[in-house]
C-alpha cells in the first residue's frame, strides 16, 4: 500500500525554479511508484497544512536557502514528521562551503583513514567585514592567501545552481566578482581555480551501506559549468559514466582513477554523515579528486546529474524515490 508523501518544493531561495522543476519530476515518480502525493510550497500555510494532512513522510525537493541549510529539516523534526534527506544538524554543516576542510579532518582523525579526498585552498570572507570594517582595502593580499595566486574562483559560501560563482582571471576582476558573490549570501569564498575533469558522484545509502553511482562527467561548452548551463544542455555536455580517455589513456588505471574518485567521494559524503542520498561535486586535476561542494538535496529535473547516474545504474526513478521514502518512513516508526 503506498505512502502518504509531502513533497515541498518552490520556497523563497534564488533556486525556486530549480526546486519547482525537481518537486515536479518528484511528484510524477512517487505517483508512479503508487504513493498519493501532496504537493506544497514553503509560505505561511505550510505548517497548518502539513499538520492537517498528516503525511506519513516529507520529500524535500527545496534547493539553497531553507531547504538546504537546516531550516526546512530542523522544523520537520519539531514537528516530528519523517522526511527524505540529512538531518537538520547535517545540513546546516554542509550547506557552509569553508567546512569541508575541517569535517573532513575530523572524520580522518575518528577513522585513522589518510583518505582519498582532496580541496581547493582558499579564504571565507563576511560581508560586514566588507560593509563596515574595510576589508575591500586589502583585496591585495588576497593571491598571497590563496595558493597558486590568479586565477581564483569566487563564489558565494553558502547555496548551489553556481549562482553569483566566478573565474577571476586577474585583480581588476575581483571586486565585481565579489560584490556579485555577496548579492547571494552574506560571505564569500576565494579559492584556488582548480583546471581539470569536472565530475560529479550521486550516492545512495547512509554510512557504510552508502555506495556511489557511476559519475557523471560534466563538459561545459563555455569557461565552467555555471548556472545557464545547467538550465540549458545545450550549453553542456554530460557523459555518465564518464569517458576513460578524459581520465587516462591507459583504460587500466583510467577506471582505478575511476575507483579513487569515488572513495573520494564516498569520503565526504561520510565525513559529513549525509543521510539517504547527497551529490559530490569535484575536479579531478590529473593527481587528486579536488572535491568542492556537498548537495544534500540534488536537484531531480529533467537536466539534473542525479537522475543520470540512476539510469546508468540501471535504477528509475519511481523506483530509487521509493525505496526513499519506505526507508524515512520505517526508520520513523523504528525510532517510535
Amino acid at each position: 500500500m503506498g505512502l502518504k508523501v509531502a513533497v515541498l518544493m518552490g520556497g523563497q531561495s534564488f533556486e525556486r525554479e530549480f526546486s519547482l522543476d525537481s518537486g515536479k519530476r518528484v511528484c510524477e515518480a512517487l505517483e508512479e511508484a503508487g504513493h498519493k502525493v501532496v504537493p506544497l510550497d514553503t509560505n505561511s500555510e505550510l505548517v497548518p497544512t502539513l499538520r492537517s494532512e498528516k503525511p506519513d513522510v516529507v520529500y524535500s525537493a527545496l534547493h539553497g536557502k531553507h531547504g538546504e541549510d537546516g531550516t526546512i529539516q530542523s522544523m520537520l523534526e519539531f514537528l516530528d514528521i519523517p522526511f527524505v534527506g540529512s538531518p537538520a544538524s547535517v545540513c546546516h554543516r554542509s550547506y557552509n562551503k569553508d567546512a569541508l576542510h575541517s569535517s573532513v579532518a575530523k572524520y580522518r582523525a575518528i577513522t585513522g583513514d589518510a583518505g582519498n579526498a582532496s580541496w581547493p585552498q582558499g579564504v571565507f570572507l563576511a560581508r560586514d567585514a566588507f560593509k563596515s570594517m574595510g576589508l575591500a582595502t586589502a583585496l591585495d593580499l588576497v593571491p598571497e592567501r590563496v595558493a597558486g595566486g590568479f586565477p581564483l574562483a569566487v563564489k558565494p559560501a553558502h547555496g548551489g545552481s553556481a549562482l553569483g560563482v566566478h573565474k577571476v582571471e586577474d585583480p581588476d576582476m575581483l571586486g565585481e566578482a565579489i560584490l556579485d558573490a555577496l548579492s547571494y549570501d552574506d560571505a564569500v569564498n576565494i579559492e584556488q581555480w582548480i583546471s581539470g575533469v569536472e565530475l560529479s558522484v550521486s550516492i545512495l545509502g547512509t554510512g557504510w551501506d552508502a555506495h556511489a553511482l557511476p559519475p557523471v562527467e560534466i563538459v561545459p561548452k563555455g569557461q565552467f559549468f555555471d548556472a545557464a548551463a545547467r538550465l540549458d544542455n545545450e550549453l553542456v555536455d554530460f557523459y555518465c559514466p564518464p569517458r576513460p580517455a578524459s581520465l587516462s589513456p591507459d583504460p587500466v588505471q583510467a577506471e582505478g582513477i575511476r575507483a579513487e574518485i569515488e572513495r573520494a567521494a564516498l569520503e565526504v559524503y561520510r565525513a559529513y554523515s549525509v543521510r539517504d542520498l547527497g551529490r559530490i561535486d569535484l575536479i579531478w586535476d590529473g593527481a587528486q579528486a579536488k572535491c568542492f561542494e556537498v548537495d544534500v538535496s540534488p536537484g531531480m529535473t529533467n537536466h539534473s546529474l542525479f537522475p543520470a547516474s540512476c539510469a546508468a545504474a540501471g535504477l528509475t526513478m519511481p523506483a530509487v524515490l521509493d525505496e526513499l521514502v519506505s526507508v524515512a518512513a520505517g526508520r520513523a516508526a523504528f525510532e517510535h
